[in-house]
């Protein structure tokens, strides 16, 4: 795999995605503001669900869908370099590549003007553009058991539909016909799960055989079996993904052990000529809006345009670039911020910052994390000889205006080893020697 870098400087980068990150931002206050007023009573317990996928902080997306749908476009414009093969026949790519993105934060930008540090280093999202899956991929049609393998390794999927007609790109099955091929990718994933999952049905059969009754180990192989049938099952007679189905602790840790296509997460990159974009309008996507939600209900689905974002990469000056976008109508915008923040939600991963003189950094942990894992994600001393953090919230440090107006007012605490840590926390650790 190739591992990049985006070409352009992250100051430019930092220039032309603030204004978008504080629109962002300011909807999500919003929508937490609201939130707030439904949290639960302080006598109800909430159970968070198990969740599905590997126990890390370091989580991958891949670009996943037909040939010549622009997944390799998409991936050359988030990269903003020239790794994907688009070209206009099957099979451009055969190796992935590998890049990672910006995450937006109107919150790291804040921090970098309070602290102007020596270094700014924001969140990333690793992003890996996969070659074209074709009907039939589950039984090796078209190198599919490869890609499919590929698919495998990333944590959650950003499924690119297409959804413009153009004679002089060729559509592998002929025609122009989303939900089609949205039945096709949903189709070959879950047959490829069905093959693995019975393989691994009939080694927990002949492990649970070879057990007897006393064990606690013994009766974990039968209950095994049990799991592994009611995945099959959920693939197979009740024909949904893995990830729409009803898990309990146990279950997710046999699923996990699994790495099944159908248990990662989702998020459905409609791809629209420009002028559909622009207008926001296109007949196709009530269709698929339909589709998601009668065979994945709450998968995400967000449009976008190819061939804006490739026309926008190609605009170096920002004068230039809001004069683009204003001729294309009111509101129009590059959807590439929202792709990254929503794969970068769906992996279930928030941030924390260390920030000083030297130093203002993002870092990526998963929801739920605990302050020495959290701190153990800098260096694994951090953790292991964990003491303590001092922690404050972002919002706090922001009314206060300085860190040590935010300590004088008693917002900068010291939170021990069974402190989750929030999205948007600033910390600074203790470790012993």
């Amino acid at each position: 795999m190739l591992g990049a870098f985006c070409a352009r400087s992250w100051l430019k980068q930092r220039q032309l995605i603030a204004p978008v990150c504080r629109s962002y931002l300011h909807t999500t206050a919003t929508v937490e503001k609201k939130a707030k007023k439904m949290a639960p009573k302080k006598n109800q317990q909430v159970v968070e669900k198990p969740r599905l996928g590997r126990p890390s902080n370091n989580l991958k997306m891949g670009i996943v869908g037909l040939p010549n749908v622009g997944k390799s476009t998409l991936f050359n414009t988030v990269a903003k370099c020239d790794l994907g093969k688009a070209a206009n026949f099957p099979y451009a790519t055969i190796e992935p590549e590998e890049t990672r993105v910006y995450v937006p934060d109107d919150r790291f930008l804040w921090l970098c003007d309070l602290y102007k540090p020596k270094s700014e280093v924001p969140a990333f999202l690793t992003v890996i553009d996969i070659a074209g899956l074709t009907s039939g991929a589950s039984t090796g049609v078209g190198l599919g058991n490869a890609f499919l393998a590929n698919v495998r390794a990333v944590d959650g999927i950003f499924q690119v539909i297409r959804a413009f007609d153009d004679a002089d790109i060729v559509h592998v099955e002929g025609d122009v016909d989303p939900t089609r091929d949205m039945e096709i990718i949903s189709t070959e994933l879950r047959l490829k799960d069905i093959e693995w999952v019975e393989k691994a049905l009939d080694n927990a059969r002949k492990n649970a055989r070879s057990a007897g009754n006393n064990s606690l180990e013994d009766r974990k192989k039968k209950e095994e079996v049990a799991i592994i049938e009611k995945v099959l099952k959920c693939l197979q007679e009740d024909n949904m993904d893995v990830r729409k189905g009803d898990w309990n602790a146990k279950e997710v840790d046999v699923i996990n052990s699994l790495l099944l296509l159908t248990a990662k997460p989702v998020i459905y990159l409609v791809n629209l000529s420009e002028r559909d974009y622009a207008r926001k309008k296109n007949k196709w996507l009530p269709k698929i809006k339909q589709w998601i939600d009668e065979n994945n209900p709450g998968d995400q689905l967000i449009p976008f345009s190819a061939a804006l974002e490739e026309q926008l990469f190609t605009i170096s000056d920002e004068n230039e670039l809001k004069e683009y976008l204003a001729k294309l109508g009111e509101g129009v915008q590059s959807a590439l911020p929202k792709i990254t923040k929503s794969g970068y939600d769906a992996l279930d991963l928030i941030r924390y910052f260390t920030a000083g003189p030297d130093e203002v950094r993002a870092w990526s942990i998963r929801r739920g994390v605990k302050a020495p894992q959290a701190a153990g994600v800098i260096h694994s001393d951090f953790e292991n000889k964990f003491v303590c953090g001092e922690i404050m919230a972002f919002n706090d440090l922001k009314e206060a205006g300085s860190e040590n107006a935010c300590r004088a007012n008693g917002k900068l605490v010291q939170k021990g080893k069974t402190y989750e840590m929030v999205d948007g926390d600033i910390a600074h650790w203790k470790a012993g020697a």
